[in-house]
């Protein structure tokens, strides 16, 4: 059953895949496809995306590897049915739950995964809501915090397994906190808009039970040259490859 929103078509991965977004509330860009490409899985995973949206990254990362065998979640019906009728256009299968984060539902709550992503809200409770419902569920954190969300999320994830997120920078020290009590291998990688500029997300991948050191990477510049100069869009070749042809992204 298809949404019954008004939609946009909006081709990912350079037209390799086309989604269906709302035209109206939230629509997905460059982080779902960086999350995705920082996905550490090979064929056969069981894989989890913990509010999946319109099922962008992992139709993403679907594309990358294959033979995956795909969940997500997500609170909202019109983009879990959208989910649903993007995986049927680019011929891939997802198995789409619908749940809360913090109330997910016994199809997800009793299975384990080899590796889950999400890409939270980035706005807590008490900022601005937006008037579009969509967009506001997808974007502020209205009823639990970034550490609940962190927390049930992680939970999915079997020993040994992935935990990626991508997120704002200035929550790094919350999502850290959220998962040192039962993940190690923890890597951060830091997104910079431009060379001279302050980065503003990142990228966090840990295992669940390891015992590995903390590490930060050098950072990943999405752009080239100091200023945005031309009529196209001016992604720096290691962003372009990820973005555009669906590279791995490996830190």
């Amino acid at each position: 059953m298809i949404a019954e929103i008004e939609t946009v078509d909006h081709g990912f991965l350079d037209g390799r895949l086309r989604i269906l977004q709302p035209r109206d509330g939230y629509r997905a860009a460059t982080d779902p496809v960086m999350m995705a490409a920082a996905m550490p899985v090979k064929a056969g995973a069981h894989v989890l995306d913990v509010g999946c949206g319109v099922g962008t990254a992992a139709l993403c990362l679907g594309y990358r590897v294959t033979e995956l065998d795909l969940h997500g979640i997500e609170i909202q019906p019109d983009y879990a049915a959208l989910a649903r009728e993007n995986a049927h256009r680019c011929g891939q299968k997802i198995e789409v739950h619908q749940g809360d984060v913090t109330d997910m539902p016994d199809s997800v709550r009793h299975a384990s995964f080899d590796a889950v992503m999400t890409n939270p809200p980035w706005h807590e409770a008490l900022s601005v809501a937006s008037p579009n419902q969509g967009r506001d569920t997808a974007n502020r954190l209205a009823k639990i915090s970034l550490t609940d969300w962190v927390t049930a999320a992680s939970s999915r994830v079997k020993s040994g397994g992935w935990f990626v997120i991508i997120q704002r920078v200035t929550a790094l020290p919350e999502i850290l906190a959220a998962l040192r009590p039962k993940m190690g291998d923890i890597a951060v990688l830091p997104l910079q808009s431009r060379t001279d500029r302050d980065a503003g997300r990142v990228i966090v991948k840990a295992r669940k039970s390891a015992r590995g050191p903390f590490r930060l990477a050098p950072p990943l510049v999405l752009h080239s040259g100091p200023s945005h100069v031309q009529d196209r869009d001016d992604f720096s070749p290691a962003a372009r490859a990820i973005l555009r042809d669906g590279a791995a992204l490996d830190f």
